[in-house]
């Protein structure tokens, strides 16, 4: 098959992983083309262009919106892909009226928006909440795929070297969140709980960076560790004893899965992602925007000094969530020809 994926963001995040994990693992046997923003080659640590497998075509576009979607619809219309998969709004956006092209599929990162997603000829929701937003016209073109995790592998020395860099001590109980610093993700309701109960032994750190970075920085007691944006979570996730999730929305929750995978105790609140694990979660999850619930939850879990612990990760495998993806394409591909020979030559 011949695969175009389009992402016009430029830092990277859930979202951008899963895109890009998603492309290099169908390089290893299609002919893969990512359609980027140019931002997105810059030389940081965030971008996006640096992750992608050799064998994955790069093409870096430019220009304000309309510009950079005409673009978009340009090359598309050179690559002449079988599949164009569209992730967040200006890459659904820049399918929009290019029916017959190729089957357009975008994957419903955040909820179904009727302004990006009502013309696709398929839908993936990452979770089973996002279903019932589907209108019924699209529920028969719509799959509900599961995101996945992989074998990320910390450093030897992740650990100890972490804790040393943040000022932990290794009898220290370290609880810890990783995410965008946004205002979904509740980071200053986890910085009030945290600061106003200061469970004993613990310590509290929030890994990751975005447009509320400083607001939450001011807001954060000297205590608590706030290092930015790292370029390998999984070394955060062998630093830590405990994760937290103190989201007001999480739609699926990559990080879930991270923690997961790290054998990680999970505390979380009732986001769509956290309501999505609570069974594997297994502890009661906390309302959302709950000051004094998280407070008390986070004394039980720092009094608890839960340990690790293994989780069934079976269900999250890389392979079989492309595979299906794969399947998604092949089905729509199908449709497409049966609805053109239906209608017969123009």
């Amino acid at each position: 098959m011949k695969i175009a994926h389009l992402l016009f963001t430029h830092s990277f995040a859930g979202t951008e992983r899963h895109a890009i994990e998603l492309a290099n693992a169908q390089a290893e046997h299609h002919e893969v083309t990512m359609l980027l923003h140019r931002r997105a080659a810059q030389q940081r640590d965030t971008a996006l262009a640096h992750r992608l497998d050799a064998r994955v075509h790069v093409q870096l576009l430019s220009g304000w919106r309309p510009l950079l979607l005409w673009r978009a619809r340009r090359a598309l219309r050179a690559l002449r892909p079988d599949v164009a998969h569209a992730h967040l709004s200006n890459a659904c956006r820049a399918l929009h009226g290019q029916r017959g092209l190729c089957l357009r599929v975008a994957t419903l990162h955040i909820r179904y928006k009727p302004q990006q997603h009502a013309d696709m000829d398929a839908l993936i929701a990452i979770a089973p909440w996002q279903l019932a937003e589907v209108p019924a016209a699209q529920r028969e073109a719509t799959t509900q795929i599961d995101n996945w995790t992989g074998p990320y592998e910390p450093a030897a020395d992740a650990r100890a070297r972490l804790r040393r860099e943040w000022g932990v001590a290794e009898h220290d109980y370290l609880i810890g969140a990783l995410g965008r610093s946004e205002h979904s993700k509740g980071l200053d309701v986890l910085i009030r709980a945290f600061e106003q109960v200061r469970p004993s032994g613990a310590r509290l750190v929030i890994v990751g960076h975005g447009r509320d970075w400083q607001r939450l920085r001011a807001l954060a007691g000297p205590d608590i560790v706030m290092p930015g944006f790292v370029a390998r979570p999984q070394d955060c996730f062998a630093a830590f004893d405990a994760f937290v999730s103190a989201a007001r929305s999480e739609p699926f929750g990559l990080v879930f899965l991270e923690a997961m995978a790290a054998g990680l105790p999970i505390l979380a609140t009732a986001s769509q992602g956290g309501q999505h694990f609570a069974a594997q979660i297994g502890r009661p999850l906390v309302p959302v925007e709950d000051v004094a619930a998280l407070q008390a939850a986070l004394l039980r879990l720092a009094a608890q000094r839960a340990p690790r612990q293994a989780y069934a990760m079976a269900a999250f495998d890389r392979a079989a969530r492309v595979a299906q993806v794969e399947q998604v394409y092949r089905r729509g591909i199908a449709e497409l020809h049966r609805g053109a020979a239906a209608a017969g030559p123009p």
